[in-house]
């Protein structure tokens, strides 16, 4: 079964506030210190850019 418009849109909002979230973490650590923090920001931009 599928989802539905409302589904998808609720889950893009999701990843997007989840971004946002993230971002000046990322932003506050150039040298990857946290590995996993910038794993995470990457696999989210990435489920992002599949959804468009």
């Amino acid at each position: 079964m599928g989802k539905s418009k409302k589904d998808l849109s609720r889950g893009k909002a999701n990843l997007k506030a989840k971004l946002a979230e993230l971002e000046p973490k990322v932003k506050m650590d150039p040298l990857k210190k946290n590995r996993a923090l910038h794993e995470e920001y990457e696999e989210i931009k990435r489920k992002l850019a599949e959804m468009e």
